[in-house]
């Protein structure tokens, strides 16, 4: 028993050694005078597309995580909470929306890795239930990660309904459901087919998705303040009190409130199928791995850039990976991810050979921040 809880205590102990190992090197010189002038010039591009993407004197935010020569410059804009003037730190909450999606398909790319499944496999395989359906049988993990599937549900699209799916619901609905073209030609962007992945992820290790994320990402990365709630009666089911204290509360496009901070929505209901939250500090973290630049365990760096590798040209200058987007043009390319719901936006964009990258996190629905992340990307001056 005294060396269990030894093993347990030195896990923690480790844990939190490394987040302050990250952290260190997340903030590697980002204070000393021979940068001060630079940072001043970096803050101004980010101030005036930050602040052009806001309502002056209205409800909504952002905070900023900026990645750019091996350190990491944060900014905060706006309120948490406009009625009480809550400031939004690097350390506020916010709704990661579909940026949820790049964790998973990271953990699918790890799989593939290490030969625990593999991007052909169809899902039917780990969700047995769909072996007696029909087009949904043909339907591969892969082509689920880039949205080729060709699932659509009415929950994917204006007009939104009101109404949503329990997981016995949504098994008889896929396997009622009839392809409109076929798998693997097309890009048609489907949350449903996200979810079909999540849910695959989970039978094939026997293990919920928040525990998958937490074990396999967020804990080795030290993401402490990164939280899948599993919209359940469990202890988990909801934000813990700390975190939703730190939660932002959300705005529609016209600043109405829309629930309470740390609000859940969504159409499928079941553990699991909760909304992300987490800190511009913590997807600070999230970022410089993605670019390579912290020391963590080799099969979790070949898995983000296996996610980011082209799968599908979508056109001229666009590209699909796993969950990822790739934007081709006369400068770096860039990869990135947008996530958006009504009282949320957020993005993530990397130019790798540049090793530059941002992370923009809002309270406020329809704020599109992928347009100004590429903006403030494309601006910012070679070192």
């Amino acid at each position: 028993m005294m060396a269990a809880t030894t093993k347990v205590i030195s896990t923690r102990l480790c844990t939190r050694l490394l987040r302050l190992v990250l952290i260190a090197m997340l903030m590697t010189g980002s204070s000393t005078s021979s940068h001060a002038e630079s940072d001043r010039d970096i803050e101004r591009v980010v101030a005036r597309h930050i602040e052009g993407m806001l309502s002056a004197g209205e409800p909504g935010g952002a905070a900023v995580a900026l990645r750019i020569e091996g350190r990491t410059l944060f900014s905060s804009y706006g309120s948490a909470e406009f009625t009480t003037g809550r400031p939004i730190t690097p350390d506020t909450l916010f709704n990661l929306a579909s940026l949820r999606k790049v964790f998973e398909t990271t953990l699918l790319a790890q799989a593939v890795n290490k030969g625990e499944l593999k991007l052909d496999d169809p899902v039917a395989k780990y969700v047995v239930e769909l072996q007696q359906g029909g087009d949904i049988r043909g339907v591969t993990l892969g082509q689920l990660a880039t949205h080729t599937s060709g699932l659509l549900l009415p929950q994917d699209h204006p007009p939104w309904p009101d109404w949503g799916y329990t997981l016995p619901e949504f098994l008889r609905t896929l396997n009622a459901w009839r392809a409109d073209f076929e798998p693997g030609k097309q890009n048609v962007y489907s949350h449903a087919g996200s979810i079909l992945l999540q849910l695959a992820l989970e039978r094939r290790y026997g293990t919920p998705i928040d525990e998958l994320i937490e074990q396999r990402l967020t804990r080795p990365l030290g993401m402490d303040s990164t939280t899948l709630p599993r919209r359940d009666d469990s202890p988990r089911g909801h934000l813990s009190p700390e975190h939703k204290s730190r939660a932002v509360q959300g705005y529609d496009p016209d600043g109405n409130p829309v629930g309470e901070p740390g609000d859940q929505q969504g159409y499928y209901h079941w553990p699991g199928t909760s909304q992300m939250y987490s800190s511009a500090r913590d997807m600070a973290v999230f970022l410089a791995a993605n670019l390579g630049e912290l020391p963590i365990d080799p099969s979790l760096q070949q898995a983000m850039a296996l996610a980011q590798q082209s799968v599908l040209a979508l056109g001229p200058r666009n590209r699909q990976a796993l969950a990822w987007e790739i934007i081709l043009g006369e400068g770096p390319n860039i990869v990135e991810k947008y996530g958006g719901l009504n009282n949320a936006s957020a993005y993530i964009g990397m130019m790798a050979s540049r090793k530059l990258g941002i992370v923009i996190l809002g309270n406020r629905g329809n704020q599109y921040p992928n347009d100004v992340g590429r903006q403030i990307l494309h601006d910012l001056p070679d070192p």
